[in-house]
């Protein structure tokens, strides 16, 4: 393998011409920097990346801090992040904070970041004040996805809104019976979402002037299989919802099962309504709110890009369109109409199966 001496030598130039020439500096003359170029390619010289961020000051990648590795949500945000930094010749560094559970997380700490990375962006990851100065104390440039950080741009939907038109399609159709899945306890780590859905939902419901029966507001883990284990009580007693909201379609899922297992029809029985659109969602024709997470992450990384490239030679991608002075950009929702959701019929003597008739719908 040649050296970066070895091809000064071939292009009769300085070694820190080379490293110049090769890291695209405007000050080295284009003659030269061809000069080189043609030296590096004949000799098939690679740069080694950490020599290049020694000399620049600059590592080229960009940490994304994820309190999840599998979920659905984040895994589409962070493949989405990945292609944006990869087109302009950023890697990726992930950086896993899961616990043992969803109510807790392991702490963002000073030898995950300091000279590893350029900048970061958070998926929906609440930073406690310590690691807030950490980020301060590194003059990193954050953007997060989901849970606003104080003064660094925020890429979000309007969870509160998404849960809205889920109550109000619900309503439409004639139920008032209305119960939640996806509640958190106070004091879960991961509770800002959560909690923007729920009040969303009571909100809704007191604009809509129902009531929300507590027993039918369920805390679980929003995981499928929680969801299924917590809600399966709500069926064993002679008063229970016709309309289930879970707070994300794996939730519903888990609903779904439940309900099914207890004899009840989707949606004759019951109506079942989620929020994300997940890869799934359409396979089990689940009603749901839609959001464009790769959408989300695309616009993470052009915000944050558009920092680090501001003040080089390399072209950085366009500001996403609707980025407000505050810097945040919300992006829309929209209901997703399938075959879990209709108008209450009567019960009827036929078996429980998954989905209705779409005439149902």
């Amino acid at each position: 393998m040649s050296t970066i001496s070895e091809v000064a030598r071939a292009a009769g130039v300085s070694v820190a011409t080379v490293s110049r020439a090769l890291r695209g500096v405007s000050t080295v003359n284009p003659h030269t920097r061809d000069r080189v170029l043609a030296a590096a390619d004949q000799l098939h010289y690679v740069a080694s990346p950490t020599a290049a961020s020694l000399a620049s000051g600059r590592t080229r990648v960009v940490g994304i801090v994820t309190p999840f590795m599998t979920r659905w949500f984040f895994v589409t945000a962070m493949s989405a992040i990945e292609k944006v930094l990869r087109e302009h010749d950023f890697h990726a560094l992930l950086i896993d904070l899961e616990a043992d559970d969803m109510m807790s997380r392991r702490p963002l700490t000073n030898q995950m970041l300091s000279k590893r990375v350029d900048g970061l962006i958070t998926i929906t990851v609440p930073l406690r004040p310590d690691e807030l100065a950490l980020l301060q104390r590194l003059d990193l440039p954050v953007v997060a996805i989901g849970n606003p950080l104080p003064g660094h741009p925020l890429v979000r939907i309007d969870d509160a809104a998404a849960v809205h038109t889920a109550v109000d399609h619900l309503v439409e159709l004639g139920h008032t019976r209305i119960g939640y899945v996806g509640a958190v306890p106070p004091d879960a780590e991961h509770r800002l979402v959560p909690g923007g859905r729920l009040h969303g939902f009571r909100d809704a419901m007191s604009g809509h002037g129902l009531t929300v029966q507590e027993r039918w507001v369920i805390t679980c883990d929003w995981t499928a299989q929680d969801a299924a284990r917590r809600t399966a009580p709500v069926f064993d007693t002679d008063h229970t919802p016709t309309a289930i909201l879970a707070a994300s379609d794996e939730m519903a899922i888990g609903v779904m099962s439940v309900a099914i297992t207890a004899g009840l029809r989707i949606p004759q029985d019951l109506s079942v309504v989620g929020v994300d659109d997940y890869h799934l969602s359409d396979v089990v024709r689940l009603t749901t709110i839609s959001q464009d997470v790769t959408a989300q992450g695309h616009a993470a990384a052009a915000i944050l890009l558009h920092t680090l490239l501001g003040d080089t030679e390399s072209p950085a991608p366009d500001l996403p369109a609707g980025l407000t002075d505050e810097q945040t950009l919300t992006l829309p929702t929209s209901l997703v109409r399938r075959a879990t959701t209709g108008r209450l019929r009567s019960a009827a003597a036929t078996p429980p199966s998954l989905l209705g008739s779409p005439t149902d719908r």
